[in-house]
């Protein structure tokens, strides 16, 4: 009978770490969906991270198995690429490798808010047919928001406050960023936002500050191209791969002759950039905006107007922002909104849920509403304050 040697437990060891580490360079991959989505990475950016974690993988292997005595040089060169790899892996997963790149979140325009301010001849503002329920006479609740929900809580202010009490310094807009600072340090009362950032919510934290956030309607996040792009629809894996680097040809997607996607974003901290990072960005870090093309294509209007820029006969730009601001305050006729899954961003899809990225808006207190904020906060979930959020086009998280 012949009598097998088993392995030395030394090299068992050594096909065990092997092993392990690549399963765990293949669990790292599929976390962040490089393996899932390797068939649509089109670009060098987006493979790096696939290179350095087969490189660490790689490294880890040659340590295990390499005679350290004989091969000091070799050793220290392999741990100093393991090393680097491991350090420059969360760069490489944000695609920050630009020392001065043409950044899309600079120059930003806005619309002409003061056609919604309230109770001035000829606003914008909705206005409700009936007299309100609530007419609030003293110790008016300051106002602040979100640019997109300015028309909204004018309506609100318009509806529910007395014309003799009312100031103009009872509802002003200083967006989203600037709303939760002004809620935070009490020069507003609440606040209308789509959604808090983490920084915002941690800024809130380690200030001692309770945010409460009360729903009182529903909006569609929305992606906008040229309106002469090909693309009418794409998937939620597409925007995910476009938005963590992968995918940043228009080929990938089947526009032939579009070229580079030019993925504009807003500054961190704003309502609609906050949003990107909760519909795309819950598994995956969102990719820092890449160089242009040329810095001529950043302009100096919102994102929304950027969106129909031209580049060598063809709209290669995608854009992102809340239905109604797209659509109507501050809409572009030169867009046109892509669909989600197949799913098209519409009052009744946001209403069933179908169109897959739809969430709350808040109105937004320190603490749980007193007093009069208590009062408005609870005449906004009424039916007319609900009236009042659909007739402006929102979807009323309690319809009438």
């Amino acid at each position: 009978m012949i009598r097998r040697n088993a392995l030395p437990i030394g090299t068992v060891l050594k096909i065990t770490i092997s092993i392990a580490a690549l399963v765990i360079g293949l669990i790292i991959l599929e976390h962040f969906e490089y393996l899932s989505q390797f068939h649509v990475t089109d670009n060098i950016v987006g493979m790096i991270p696939v290179v350095l974690i087969a490189t660490a993988v790689a490294m880890i292997i040659a340590l295990t198995w390499i005679r350290h005595r004989s091969n000091r040089a070799s050793t220290i060169i392999l741990a100093i690429i393991l090393v680097a790899s491991v350090a420059l892996f969360p760069n490489a997963l944000r695609g920050n490798w630009w020392i001065n790149p043409t950044a899309s979140t600079t120059g930003e325009a806005a619309p002409d808010l003061t056609l919604y301010a309230p109770f001035l001849e000829g606003s914008l503002t909705v206005k409700l047919d009936e007299k309100s329920d609530l007419t609030l006479t003293g110790n008016l609740p300051k106002l602040d928001g979100a640019t997109a929900s300015y028309p909204l809580y004018s309506a609100f202010a318009e509806a529910a406050y007395d014309r003799q009490t009312f100031t103009e310094d009872d509802v002003v807009c200083t967006n989203t960023r600037g709303s939760f600072e002004a809620l935070m340090t009490g020069e507003a009362d609440v606040i209308f936002v789509a959604q808090a950032s983490q920084k915002q919510r941690e800024a809130a934290r380690q200030a001692g500050i309770e945010l409460v956030f009360t729903p009182i309607g529903r909006e569609a996040f929305v992606f906008l191209v040229g309106k002469d792009n090909p693309i009418t629809e794409v998937s939620q894996d597409q925007l995910r791969a476009i938005y963590s680097g992968k995918t940043s040809q228009w080929r990938t997607l089947g526009w032939n002759e579009g070229g580079q996607i030019i993925a504009f974003q807003r500054p961190e901290g704003s309502g609609s950039q906050t949003g990107l990072a909760a519909f795309i960005g819950r598994q995956i870090p969102i990719q820092v905006p890449q160089p242009l093309p040329d810095p001529s294509l950043l302009g100096e209007n919102s994102l929304v107007q950027q969106v129909s820029v031209e580049w060598q006969g063809v709209q290669p730009a995608l854009g992102y922002s809340y239905r109604y601001f797209a659509t109507t305050m501050y809409s572009n006729p030169d867009t046109k909104l892509l669909g989600v899954d197949g799913v098209m961003p519409t009052t009744e899809t946001i209403h069933n849920g179908t169109y897959p990225f739809v969430g709350d808006f808040y109105a937004v207190t320190v603490g749980e509403p007193t007093g009069t904020t208590k009062e408005l906060v609870d005449w906004i979930l009424s039916p007319q304050g609900q009236r009042l959020i659909e007739d402006t086009g929102y979807v009323p998280i309690n319809p009438t």
